[in-house]
This record gives structure tokens, C-alpha cells and sequence, in this order.
């Protein structure tokens, strides 16, 4: 079925599905570790569960369960006295058994909601669903002639035929479905930059796990005069607004851009009279274009039944004996308060769960407003532009916290300590002590101060005279003068009052 309509006030009406690899030992249905080597060959950390071989029977992973109701409390959604597990029948190349082992009408979490900051304010998304379910393998996209067998280099419209590896089959996901609450695809970043970081404060999720979060994303797009005065919308009207599923999207900006392009193509449709499929369409990053790849399934098309092979599981007294650690808004507020951080440094200072570890260490050495300074600036100011990421250094922050500390006793300038210290520190793996003694950056001594002073003085007239008849740019080179005769071991500030007690005296 396809509509078609006028050019008319339009908006998009987003809902999404995001799969989150769960971090687990092994596979939810069976023992295969989760863990592939740098140098694994394609299906070797397979077994007869994971294959769907006859006669193979599955067994839960209560660590993936544990993980899911983690999640749940961390939604705030409501956990069943009882779940259970269907299968949704479908055939694709990397589904082994032409089932998936899923959650059907009685998911682990159900009526949550996400609450995240977009452009200044607070918006809120409720989450319909989160429930448990297993991995399919992953395709490999060939180009005849080629030896590139990268599915991230080479699409699936371009192909000539896929290959096929079951490593990844059975590793347990926890897919999230929201409500179609979005309503610009800016939004969808946002949540979903919030929702990993809630999911890497659980411990449940690592982001460097390539394909560790995939998102689905539905949009329609409506007329402005469909919505009610809250901002919602019925089910009759997304019934009549044909939405186009987009499938397998890889990254938070990789789903803006794709519901960026679909909003634009479906836009477009409507404005030329034309119609809106209701399809699933593949994202393709390289080209930064949707391609249709079939029509849209409906939940009729999967055939769901019970897993007879799977009991109905008692999880009603899990929410209460499964604790979660503090979350990012509870850690952020926290840092405001106990440290007097102003929003923007809390901000940034607990994006990341082991920022806020590392900072928490440092601010117990010393006062909190230095060691935000030192690491949200600083640190991982450097960081980001060598692209590095924070768990590279964890292990040193002996050596950090003693940088911090030569620079609160005054032994090398702050200066010398963030361009040459620090840096010299992430490239070449020394400590600050090291660096200090071999490039000559002690802090100069006073007497060594006062000295270079006088020379720069004496040896500058032309400077003193265009000081005293006001310009200010005299006393800056005569700064600098002082830094070069110290090596940059004086003190900036210290050189500029010295300079001015002289010049004024």
C-alpha cells in the first residue's frame, strides 16, 4: 500500500528499535564464548545451539538476564512477575535456524522512559518494550573481483554475493523499543548518545565492540495539523502515514544522517504527487543514501509461537535483589553539589563513566576545581585530539596525579606543564618527573627571576620607552624576553608583576 498527498506542513513522526549487545562472558543460549580473537576465522566459535543443528536445545544465561533487568531498572520500566520467550519465524542467510529466539507479548521490560538533553532542554522518551534476544551471524558483502571482504567497505547494492559467519550468532542483544516520539532526527542522537551512556554506567555495554549498538528506525511524516496539543499523535493517523523502516544503521550520527536523507526523500515524494511505500530500506553510510531493500514484513509475517524449549522464567523478585550503580544525571548533580562544579565541567566530567572514575581520584588529592581543570580540559583535551581513549591512561594516573601535583607546588609552570609535560607524557609513555629533568623545565627560582628581569630591562630600551608612553604591547615583549632568558620556567604572572614593580619604581 502507498499514499500519496499535497505538499503540506510535514513532520516526521521517529520511532526506533535499537539492539544492544549485552556484555556476557557466553552466548545467551549456550556456552560459545563472546569474546573473538584479533586473528578468528570465520565460524569457529560456533556450537550445535548457536548453528540451530537438530536436537540442539538451548539453556538461558542468567548473566544476560541479570544485565536486562539492569537495564529495565535503569528505564524505570515495569518488570513482569513472569517472561518468556517466542520465536519469530523469518528466513535470512545469518539466521541458522530460520527462527530467532525472541520476546513476544511478555518482554523482560515494558513502559519505561529516557529522559536526555537536546539543544538546552529536557525531553523525555518513553520506551514501549526491552526485551531479550539472540544475535543472528553477519554478512560479508563481495564485489566480484575483489579480495576486499569488509562489509563496511562494500555494500550490499553493490554486491555480487555475501558470505556468511555464525561467530556472532547467539550473542545476546536487548532490544530497545521506543515510542514513535521523536520528531527530528537530531533528537534521535541525542537519545541514543544518552542511552549508551546509561548503558556503559550498568557495566552491560561496550561501545568499542564493533556492532555492539545497531539501530532500526521507523519514520513517517505527517501533517502538523494531525498532532494533538501535547504533541502526539493517533495510531489511525501513523496507520495512514506509510512508514519506511530503515534498517541496520551503525552509529549515533550514521541514524541523524539516514532519517535526515529519508525525511528529505519522503518529502520530496509527497511534494511531486507521488507515493510513500511502506518498505525496509538499507542505510548506505558510504553514499550517505537509503535503497529500498523489500517491503515492510508485519508482525503477521513472523509467525510468533512459545519456545517450547524455554520454561516461562520467574524474574518478579530480580528488580529487588539486582542493584544498579549511580547513573550519569545522579553522578553529574552529585559533582555539581559535592564539588562545586559549575553544569558545563559536571557535564563533561561524567559523559563517561571512567572520566568520572579518574576524576574522582584526582579530586581526592586535590582541590576539585584544578583536577577538573587538569582533566576535563586538559587531559582529555589531548586525548580526543590523539582520538585515544580515556581507559588507554587509567593505568596511569600515578604519573597524572603527579603532574598535578608538581604544578600545585609551584615546581613547573602551568604553562610548561600543558604543552610540553602532558604531552610529552602521551606520546612517548614517561612520567612527568622525566620529562621536567630532561628538557630543563624545573621552575626557575626567584633569584633567577629577578636576574633575567633586570637583562630584558637593560637590554630593551626602545620597550621600557614605549611602556611608559602607554603601549600596552611593550610589556608583552618584555615578557616574553623574560621567558625565553628562563627557558619558559618562570611564571607568567610572577614575570608580568616583576616587570611592572621595575618598570614603575
Amino acid at each position: 500500500m502507498a499514499r500519496t498527498a499535497e505538499r503540506a506542513d510535514l513532520t516526521p513522526v521517529i520511532g526506533l528499535e535499537v539492539h544492544v549487545q549485552l556484555e556476557t562472558d557466553t552466548k545467551v543460549f549456550c556456552g560459545c564464548s563472546t569474546d573473538p580473537a584479533d586473528d578468528e576465522a570465520p565460524n569457529t566459535r560456533v556450537c550445535p545451539v548457536c548453528l540451530g543443528l537438530p536436537g540442539a536445545l538451548p539453556v538461558l544465561n542468567e548473566a544476560a538476564v541479570e544485565a536486562a533487568v539492569k537495564v529495565g531498572k535503569a528505564l524505570d520500566a515495569d518488570i513482569p512477575e513472569e517472561t518468556r520467550f517466542h520465536r519469530k519465524n523469518y528466513y535470512y542467510p545469518d539466521l541458522p535456524k530460520n527462527f530467532q529466539i525472541t520476546q513476544y507479548d511478555a518482554p523482560l521490560c515494558a513502559d519505561g522512559t529516557l529522559e536526555f538533553s537536546h539543544e538546552g532542554e529536557r525531553r523525555e522518551v518513553r520506551v514501549r518494550r526491552a526485551h531479550l534476544e539472540e544475535d543472528p551471524g553477519s554478512l560479508r558483502h563481495v564485489r566480484e573481483g575483489t579480495q576486499d571482504l569488509d562489509v563496511r567497505t562494500t555494500s550490499v547494492d553493490r554486491a555480487d554475493y555475501s558470505l556468511v559467519d555464525y561467530n556472532r550468532a547467539g550473542t545476546p542483544l536487548m532490544e530497545v523499543v521506543t515510542e514513535p516520539d521523536f520528531r527530528d532526527p537530531s533528537e534521535v542522537r541525542a537519545f541514543l548518545e544518552k542511552l549508551e551512556e546509561v548503558l556503559e554506567y550498568l557495566g552491560v555495554f561496550d561501545a568499542a565492540r564493533d556492532g555492539s549498538l545497531r539501530i532500526d528506525a521507523n519514520l513517517s511524516m505527517v501533517d502538523a495539523a494531525e498532532f494533538d496539543a501535547d504533541g502526539g499523535v493517533s495510531d489511525d493517523v501513523l496507520a495512514e502515514a506509510n512508514r519506511t523502516e530503515v534498517k541496520n544503521i551503525s552509529s549515533h550520527r550514521g541514524a541523524e544522517d539516514a532519517l535526515s536523507y529519508e525525511r528529505s526523500r519522503q518529502e520530496n515524494l509527497i511534494e511531486r504527487g507521488k507515493a510513500v511505500a511502506q518498505e525496509t530500506r538499507h542505510f548506505n553510510e558510504t553514499h550517505g543514501n537509503t535503497v529500498s531493500m523489500r517491503s515492510k514484513e508485519t508482525e503477521e509475517d513472523y509467525r510468533y509461537f512459545r519456545e517450547a524449549d524455554l520454561p516461562p522464567l520467574q524474574v518478579s523478585d530480580w528488580k529487588e535483589r539486582i542493584a544498579i550503580p549511580e547513573l550519569p544525571d545522579a553522578r553529574r548533580e552529585r559533582f555539581r553539589e559535592e564539588y562545586g562544579l559549575d553544569a558545563e565541567s559536571a557535564s563533561k566530567l561524567t559523559s563517561r563513566k571512567a572520566v568520572a572514575d579518574f576524576y574522582e581520584e584526582v579530586a581526592e588529592a586535590f582541590d576539585p576545581d584544578l583536577a577538573a581543570t587538569w582533566v576535563a580540559d586538559n587531559l582529555l583535551g589531548e586525548l580526543n585530539y590523539r582520538d585515544v581513549p580515556i581507559e588507554d591512561v587509567t593505568d596511569r594516573l600515578d604519573e597524572f596525579t603527579r603532574l598535578v601535583e608538581l604544578v600545585a607546588a609551584d615546581e613547573v609552570t602551568t604553562k610548561n606543564a600543558e604543552e610540553t609535560v602532558l604531552r610529552t607524557m602521551l606520546d612517548e609513555g614517561v612520567g612527568p618527573d622525566e620529562v621536567i629533568e630532561r628538557e630543563g623545565l624545573g621552575k626557575a627560582d626567584d633569584d633567577a627571576v629577578a636576574d633575567a628581569v633586570r637583562e630584558a630591562i637593560e637590554e630593551n630600551p626602545d620597550a621600557v620607552k614605549d611602556y611608559h608612553a602607554g603601549e600596552g604591547g611593550a610589556l608583552n615583549f618584555l615578557v616574553g624576553q623574560v621567558m625565553a632568558k628562563t627557558g619558559g620556567s618562570a611564571d607568567p604572572g610572577t614575570v608580568n608583576e616583576r616587570l611592572r614593580a621595575e618598570l614603575d619604581g
